[in-house]
């Protein structure tokens, strides 16, 4: 996921008049310096938010839908979504300790092939679980019959599970190229190694291009065309039949649909702008990237940590699970009596032990 941009030794910059001028260049350095310095701060801390909300909101979001909720078709559905999320912002520490060494890695090849490939398989788990469940409620509302006949919860499992090795098969190039390089200085970088080996160039160029327009095509082209096409159709029966179908059913879905587009978008138009430097260099451009390319993946990384949020204060049923678990969690907490019980019966125990 992490797309370091390492400093490219420049010659002059090419002002838009043709001239060029040292003093551009010197105050490109000095500005990417102090940007490079800032930008890593600020990515640690988005890094730690991301890791810190995104393990508890997720985990209390699969702990809930697991132990507290009836396993409907729509609970598999988020659960799997916090299980997508939980699996990615548990890895970030990762990259946290990655950032915070100076990007040192120091956890070996397979970490840094496992670290890159688990955040892609978010990627693509996280988007087609949302193109299932637009499928799921467009369905819903054309065929109302045969949904409540088929569709079940053991249905949703199999669709999932479908969903799981999808994505895992579509994050295997990114384990093959993701490796682990050794400077002189005894510090290691993880990058992508799109070359493998091969002293022709065009072929590691051909190789990054084919990742990224893939990565784009199955990443968002296709599942966010049809989440637009399902939500159309739904749109366009309900105002045809005169439905009088409350809105509050496809509130969360769409606020997680349009959070994952805000969050992703930025993330592969930084991506192409990348192709374009590595096909045509443009000085400008690179300077862009510097920067716009950590912020585009620290958005990227937020998204996993928004869903949870979005259940509580939109989702009528989630928030009444969270309510009573939260207030389950603190009565037993703070409940005197019950510390007392626990007390009593511990002593109990320990008194029954002793006389045996």
């Amino acid at each position: 996921m992490e797309n370091i941009t390492a400093a490219s030794p420049t010659s002059n910059v090419t002002l838009l008049n043709g001239t060029s001028h040292n003093t551009t260049e010197e105050f490109y350095d000095d500005f990417e310096d102090d940007a490079t310095s800032h930008l890593n701060y600020f990515t640690l801390v988005v890094y730690s938010l991301a890791f810190l909300l995104g393990t508890t909101g997720n985990g209390l979001v699969i702990w809930i839908t697991i132990f507290k909720m009836k396993k409907t078709v729509n609970v598999i559905w988020f659960l799997n979504l916090s299980i997508a999320d939980f699996t990615f912002t548990l890895f970030l520490p990762l990259s946290i300790v990655y950032l915070a060494n100076d990007l040192n890695w120091v956890f070996g090849t397979f970490m840094c092939k496992l670290n890159s490939t688990i955040a892609f398989i978010n990627l693509f788990a996280s988007v087609f679980l949302l193109t299932v469940i637009s499928i799921d409620r467009c369905v819903s509302v054309i065929f109302p019959v045969w949904s409540q006949n088929h569709r079940t919860p053991r249905l949703a499992l199999f669709v999932v599970t479908a969903v799981w090795i999808l994505a895992i098969i579509l994050s295997l190039p990114f384990f093959v190229f993701r490796d682990v390089l050794e400077y002189d200085d005894g510090t290691h970088v993880c990058y992508n190694n799109y070359a493998l080996g091969d002293s022709n160039p065009d072929i590691g160029k051909s190789r990054h291009k084919g990742t990224i327009v893939y990565r784009f095509i199955f990443g968002f082209i296709i599942p966010f065309t049809i989440i637009v096409m399902c939500y159309s159709v739904i749109v366009f029966r309900i105002r045809r039949n005169h439905m009088t179908t409350s809105t509050k059913p496809f509130t969360v879905i769409i606020a997680v649909i349009v959070s994952f587009f805000i969050c992703w978008v930025p993330y592969h138009i930084f991506s192409f702008l990348e192709l374009h430097v590595l096909s045509q260099y443009d000085d400008y451009l690179s300077h862009v990237l510097r920067v716009g390319i950590p912020l585009s993946s620290s958005l990227a990384f937020m998204n996993s940590c928004v869903n949870p949020f979005l259940y509580v204060f939109i989702g009528r049923d989630f928030k009444e699970k969270f309510s009573q678990s939260m207030h389950s969690i603190f009565e037993r907490a703070f409940n005197e009596d019950s510390v007392n019980r626990e007390l009593k019966s511990k002593t109990k125990s320990t008194c029954d032990s002793q006389l045996v």
